[in-house]
Order: structure tokens, then sequence, then C-alpha cells
């Protein structure tokens, strides 16, 4: 379909003809079930619902490659889920680089919070834009590098060639009311430092981990991160009209309209233009909020054995255009997932399907990442939260930190820096193929990622092996009519 955000008409792919696409809303324990059909005329699909534990539910997971074979055109799919974690995410498509052609949208499960407000805004989406599509500008990255985009939105929309088209974002307070906002950073390769002028932001939770609640001016949002926060409208002596801005870091962020991707907040019945002032925001060189401010509500202790070596290290570089893991750089195919491999009993893995294996219950996982390449980078864990231990600059070796295991925070996305390590744990209490990639779009292309097989001889069980097969006895069909080459990592 054709879309004018920011009122420049381009091609976007939409779920249910929106950009975002609309919010699934649940509660904390709900089954959650979402039935999807691919409209579209060429290419196969499928949904993430990105940061969901899917708690014994692997095949919900929606990654081509590893728990499914993509959705063909025509075609439909249902996923069920179980709400066991609250708070706010997003879903997004797992199939190129559709998510960030427009196939997400908001997920807000309700449930407790660890400070109170008044009303829930809902979601509020940070993406970079551009007037070509996502997958037009992989094609150009090999020979010039990572582009720099156009400019960015705020919920789907923002203005262009200086406010002469489109509109921005808007929201309405009433003066001392409390609100909500579930901000969610949907960037394929832009770091956000978001504000509001004159207002203080009161976190409560990262990722869906609620977190002991601190206040900030700002808050330094990575791609595929959340943060909760709450927002007083305490500023009626100030203005009526005030700037919300989505600014990215220049660290890490190429951004031609940087300075203009903005909203608006109204008090009351006012519609005028603001002419408030933003804060000065030292940025953090993408390395997100301090770690030592994200302490979760719900303490709980990595094992006091979470010690780590160099066997646990996966050393990030890159070279002739892909990103490897160590010596491996992911290619997986569509038609031949890891699942499928498991409910064949198949248990030999070829070194492009960057597997580990973690055989026992329970036992405690370690991964050191790390990299001398000054980029920082987004490591998103699918079917956990990870512990994050410890995180800086130099190499794991030469720094040798002290590992936090009493209460470390805890979620699901975190920041690698440039030239930097972190430290991970999580327990492997979850059978599944489970993905660890970076969440820039064009690096998950380029295969910067791993998969994780744990409880393999369990794993079989929580799939229905007919319906997988035939789903991807479709995808079959429809490739090889399509005569459809894959070009990328596979996920």
């Amino acid at each position: 379909m054709k879309c004018r955000t920011p009122g420049i008409s381009r091609t976007v792919l939409a779920v249910n003809g929106s950009v975002p696409g609309p919010t699934i809303e649940a509660n904390w324990g709900d089954t959650v079930v979402i039935h999807v059909l691919n409209s579209l005329t060429a290419n196969g699909t499928s949904i993430h619902f990105h940061g969901i534990r899917q708690n014994y539910t692997n095949p919900e997971d929606g990654v081509i490659s590893i728990t499914q074979c993509p959705t063909a055109p025509g075609d439909s799919k249902t996923y069920t889920w179980r709400a066991t974690q609250y708070g706010s995410s997003w879903y997004h498509s797992h199939y190129a680089l559709q998510a960030w052609d427009g196939v997400f949208g908001g997920i807000n499960i309700h449930g407790p919070a660890t400070a109170d407000y008044d009303y829930d805004l809902g979601s509020l989406f940070l993406n970079d834009w551009d007037h070509q599509t996502a997958s037009t500008l992989y094609a150009a990255i090999g020979a010039t590098g990572p582009p720099t985009l156009q400019t960015g939105l705020i919920n789907g929309t923002n203005t262009w060639l200086n406010g002469t088209v489109g509109t921005r974002f808007a929201t309405t307070f009433e003066s001392g009311s409390s609100y909500l906002i579930r901000l969610v950073n949907g960037a394929v390769d832009s770091m956000f430092d978001f504000s509001i002028d004159n207002h203080t932001l009161t976190v409560i939770a990262s990722d869906f981990v609620p977190i002991v609640p601190y206040t900030a001016t700002s808050v330094s949002i990575g791609m595929g991160q959340r943060y909760d926060i709450i927002v007083t409208a305490d500023q009626a002596s100030v203005a009526t009209d005030f700037w919300l801005r989505a600014t990215p870091d220049s660290f890490c962020s190429d951004n031609s309209n940087g300075a203009e991707i903005k909203g608006i907040v109204h008090y009351g019945d006012s519609t005028g233009t603001p002419s408030t002032t933003g804060y000065t925001i030292v940025e953090s060189d993408c390395v997100g909020e301090a770690l030592a401010s994200l302490v979760p509500y719900l303490s709980l202790d990595a094992s006091s054995d979470a010690t780590v070596s160099n066997d646990d290290e996966a050393t990030v570089s890159v070279l002739t255009g892909k990103w490897y893991v160590g010596s491996t750089s992911m290619n997986v195919t569509w038609s031949d997932p890891t699942a499928l491999s498991i409910v064949n009993n198949e248990t030999d893995w070829t070194t492009d399907n960057a597997v580990i294996e973690c055989p026992t219950e329970d036992e405690w996982v370690m991964l050191i990442v790390e990299t001398a390449f000054p980029v920082p980078h987004p490591i998103h864990l699918h079917g956990h939260d990870f512990f994050v231990l410890a995180a800086g600059a130099g190499t794991y070796a030469d720094v040798a930190p002290t590992l936090n295991t009493v209460n470390p925070p805890r979620r699901d996305v975190t920041m690698l820096p440039a030239s930097g390590y972190t430290v991970l744990a999580w327990q492997a209490d979850n059978p599944g193929a489970w993905l660890l990639h970076c969440h820039i779009g064009w690096h998950t292309e380029e295969g910067f990622a791993l998969q994780f097989v744990e409880r393999y001889s369990e794993i079989a069980a929580t799939y229905n092996s007919t319906a997988l097969k035939s789903e991807c006895t479709a995808w079959d069909a429809y490739q090889t009519s399509a005569d459809l080459v894959q070009d990328d990592s596979g996920i």
C-alpha cells in the first residue's frame, strides 16, 4: 500500500491497513490468540511477539528459519501464547526487513505498576524513517555502508519540508493528572533520547521488568527496548503546549532531520504550536540508561556460581559485508527451520546454523559478548529475560570486571557498548530454539546472530509436527513457483 508519512508518498507494508498496526491488549494471565493472514502478493511473512517469554510455547515465537517456515502469500497462521508477563512491548515481522517497512504494532499487557498514574496513554513508537523502503536501502549497503536515514516518526507520523507537509503526533494532558506512556524504540538503526520539555519522567519498567522508580529529564532508548514512564501534567504555569522530542543519539545514529522528530503535548483545549526549549541532553554514546538505575522491583539474584571464562566468549566482528559472532555469520534457510530438524530427530548442525546447545534443565548459561568495532549494538534474546552482570569499554579479559549477581538488571534487550563488552546470564528453564541477535535491522540481515537449542529432548513435544511440515511444504511450493531467492541471513 501507499502511505504519506511524513507527507511524502512511499510504499509501506501495513498490518490491517495502518502503521503502526493495531495494538494487542491483554491482561496479565490471559491466553492471547492472533490470526495472521498474509495478504502480500509476493514474499512470505511471520509475526514475532517481541519480549514475550513463550514459556513452553517455542512454536509461537514467529522466527522464520528457526521456529517456522515463512507464511506464504494467501496463507494464514494462528499464534497462541500466554501473557505470563505484564507491561509493554511490540510485535513485528521476523521476515527480512518487513518490520521496518511497517509490519509492527504494540503489545500492552495490563497488570500492576510500581508507581501510581491516572491515565494509560498506550504505546508511543519511536521510529527512524526514509522515503525509500528498508529493503531498497539494504540493497545498497554492501557498496555504500549503512545509510543516513532521512527523518523519523512518532506513532507513525511527522512533518517534512520544514513542516509544510505531514502532521505531528499530538496528545492532550489535563493539568494535575499523571499519564503512563509506553515507549517503544521500533527503529532499524537509531537510538533515541526521549524527553518532554519542562517535564520530569518517572521510569517504572525496562522491557517487561518492573523496576524501582527513578526520575530523569530524558530517557535513552535503544532499538527494540521499551520503557514505561509516568509524566505528571504539572507545568500549566509555564505554557499550554510543549514539544515532545525523540532525538537520535549522534554517536550511533545518522539522521538528516533529527532535530525535527517531535510531537506536541497540549494542555486542556489548547491547539497551539509550542515555543518551549528542550533540555540539554548529554549523550550517552549509545550505552543507554545506566545499569545502576535499572533495579528490578522483584529482587532476583543470579547464581552465586555465575562465573564466566573465555569459553563463554562471543567476539563480534565484521568482514566482507557480514557480521560474525565468533567465527560464524548466521545463514539459516527459510524452508528448513531449526524446529523442522528437531521434530525430525536430527542433531547435526552446520556451522552456519550458529547453534549453541544447552541440554541440562535449569543450568546457568553465561555469555560474554564483546567487540573491538566502535559501534554499539542492541542485543536481544528470545524466550528469556537475561541478567546483565557487567558491561563496559574494553575487553572482558583486560578489564576483568566484578560481576553483579545480586538483583542485577533483567531485560531482553541490552546495549553492547562500542569497543566494549557485556556479560549476560540466564537459566535454561524454557525448552526451545531461541534466537539471540543484534536488533539493528541491517545487522540481523547480515548474520549477527546465534541460536540456543535449549533442552533438545523436550522441544519436539511442544510442536505440532504435522502442522509445521504442512506449513513448510506450502512455503517450499510457493518459493519454487515464485523463483524466490534468499539473499540474507534467513532471519
